[in-house]
């Protein structure tokens, strides 16, 4: 499609999805076609190694956004742009429609009038990453641009800009630690699922029965969940919190993640990091990280228990020792 100026593409709105939708960001550039992303401005950092025509932030307010999208394709003279949105909200579909940007999304009630492009979603239930690949994969082939293979990756692949990995390189050799040799630990996890805890109780345990076979335990918490996390880990090494870009590098750095089903989990699998992720509320086979380095244990009805937990972390932490 030679006169096509643009893709908008807008992404999900929490760091999981976002990461999740990585193999979709990758198709679309493999298109060759310019790609703006729509994203909450802490996208920004996490996709700093992706080479992007545009990032616009994305606020939660339609008509401050649709301003914003608007305003960048007049003055990049995107004449003929077209948006991909990701998200099934009726609110991001506003955004296009009213910022000028024919768009391609899931066919959901109230919004379909608003799409150019309405795709049928997947008759049967899929993980997270296939729906929007699959939605991703519908709408190039409709564009007539190259759609590449059928299925994503099993790599969620982030590319982490150099500046993050050097960060945090420095961090772990300010804390005294050496690559491979720390077990990195999220014990928070925000909100509720159907109104239950999303955090796994054993954490204490879990770092204290590793700090006594001689591993090092260490956590980055965000400043909001500092103080959570040293109440649920508090012999734990806390690191000074980072930005996304240097804390995926210090996922690979760690010998092995071990965390809730939440935004750390799918940060490791973008980094393609070592984990035990564990579930106790939520559903795995929809939301679990898109790895093969990963670990599940647990499912929506019970979490695992501690010896479990302790037995698959050291035996990764034992291999990368080795």
């Amino acid at each position: 499609m030679t006169n096509l100026s643009a893709i908008y593409l807008r992404l999900p709105n929490w760091i999981g999805d976002v990461c999740m939708s990585l193999p979709s960001l990758q198709a679309v550039l493999a298109t060759g076609v310019p790609v703006v992303v729509c994203a909450r401005p802490w996208a920004r950092e996490l996709l700093a190694g992706y080479k992007l025509a545009g990032f616009i932030d994305m606020k939660g307010h339609w008509r401050e956004d649709r301003a914003a999208v608007a305003s960048w394709r007049k003055k990049n003279r995107h004449l003929h742009a077209r948006g991909l949105l990701l998200p099934d909200s009726l609110s991001s579909s506003l955004v296009f429609k009213f910022a000028g940007v024919h768009s391609a999304g899931y066919r959901d009630d109230g919004r379909s009038l608003l799409l150019r492009w309405p795709i049928d979603k997947p008759v049967v239930p899929t993980h997270a990453v296939e729906s929007w690949f699959h939605l991703t994969q519908q709408t190039l082939k409709r564009w007539g641009l190259p759609a590449g293979n059928a299925q994503p990756p099993r790599s969620l692949d982030l590319k982490i800009a150099s500046r993050h990995q050097a960060q945090g390189r420095e961090a772990i050799a300010a804390a005294g630690l050496q690559p491979g040799g720390f077990v990195l630990i999220a014990p928070t996890a925000t909100g509720l699922h159907r109104g239950r805890v999303k955090v796994w109780p054993l954490f204490d345990q879990l770092t204290r029965a590793l700090q006594n076979e001689g591993h090092t335990v260490a956590m980055c918490p965000p400043p909001a969940e500092a103080a959570e996390a040293k109440r649920n880990a508090p012999t734990a090494l806390c690191l000074p919190p980072m930005g996304l870009g240097a804390f995926a590098t210090l996922t690979r750095l760690a010998s092995v993640v071990v965390c809730n089903d939440s935004g750390v989990s799918h940060i490791a699998a973008a980094a393609n990091a070592a984990q035990v992720t564990l579930f106790g509320v939520t559903n795995r086979e929809r939301t679990g990280p898109w790895s093969e380095k990963a670990i599940c244990l647990g499912n929506h009805q019970a979490w695992p228990g501690l010896d479990e937990v302790l037995a698959q972390t050291l035996a990764f932490a034992t291999e990368t020792v080795t």
